[in-house]
């Protein structure tokens, strides 16, 4: 009787070609050649009697079966992975690899602190960080996990909260010598504001307050609108450029040092939650199930708390 798995490195290096992009760069990750990968990618393809690639000149895309079968294939890789840790029996000492998309915010402001943990107590595992504020396919990327801001909608991922991150309105001290402070909701619309294009909508974020226990959603307006990366709008304010809104996390620095002033306190009390979610249907290895925890008891748990 033949091999009856002897086609796992063909499988092998047709995940490797959808990780890494491209045959190039999956070549260099697997120590071979373009041309070795396209010939395995080719006979995977044959063998299944379906395309998994679409190739064009400028890109590489998975179709429909092969968005399907690279899940699966993920899986079962995960679950050798997890079978020969078991194995070799090496005291609960992790290793493998796990993929994590974070936006901006997070990844400069909330993830190093929870990183450097994570690191101390599984040396071992590779962590392949992604920061970005476009919104990854999990699946079709190949990411284990991804850390999502907002309310999300009803997309089919699990989602555990991290924490309820809270909102200021805060500007620089010169723009407030300059320009005044503004007293009242009202009066803010004749300020200089610093509004952020959201990537998803192409649209503005509105700013949240809430007074007298009303939520509000108030649409600032301004000659300069900042896109791609929200964390241009706290640059942009504490050189006294206008005022922004941001997240107490990220300015906190700033206020105590007298960078930035808090403007409209009494509009506080609103704020953004963050998520760290995965695909449900997707088997986690080992290593992506500690990454989880570590991030879930330390965000809640870190210096202030939840923010």
């Amino acid at each position: 009787m033949g091999r009856k798995f002897d086609y796992l490195a063909d499988v092998e290096a047709f995940i490797a070609v959808v990780e890494h992009g491209s045959f190039t760069a999956g070549a260099v990750a697997l120590s071979t050649t373009p041309s070795v990968l396209s010939r395995a990618v080719a006979r995977l393809e044959t063998r299944l009697g379906r395309q998994l690639l679409q190739r064009t000149t400028r890109r590489l895309g998975l179709t429909d079966a092969g968005r399907q079968y690279l899940e699966q294939a993920r899986s079962a890789f995960s679950l050798l992975d997890d079978a020969g840790r078991e194995v070799q029996g090496q005291e609960g000492e992790l290793a493998g690899r796990v993929r994590l998309s974070v936006p901006t915010t997070y990844g400069h402001y909330r993830l190093p602190r929870l990183l450097a943990r994570f690191a101390r107590l599984h040396p071992r595992v590779q962590v392949d960080l992604n920061i970005t504020n476009r919104t990854v396919d999990l699946v079709a990327e190949g990411f284990d996990l991804a850390i999502r801001l907002g309310h999300l909608p009803d997309s089919g991922l699990v989602a555990r909260k991290l924490e309820d991150a809270a909102l200021l309105l805060v500007a620089s001290p010169d723009y407030i010598a300059r320009s005044g402070a503004p007293q009242t909701l009202e009066e803010l619309r004749w300020h200089v504001c610093l509004p952020f294009v959201m990537p998803r909508t192409g649209r503005l974020a509105p700013w949240a307050f809430r007074e007298h226990e009303r939520d509000i959603d108030w649409l600032p307006s301004s000659c300069i609108e900042i896109s791609d990366d929200v964390l241009g709008v706290v640059s942009l304010a504490e050189h006294g450029v206008g005022i922004c809104q941001s997240y107490e996390f990220i300015v906190r620095e700033r206020l105590e040092r007298g960078r930035l002033v808090e403007l409209l306190p009494q509009l506080r009390g609103r704020s953004r939650p963050f998520s760290v979610v995965y695909a449900p249907h997707r088997r986690q290895s080992a290593a992506a199930r500690a990454m989880i925890e570590v991030l879930v008891s330390e965000a809640m748990a870190g210096p202030g708390g939840v923010a």
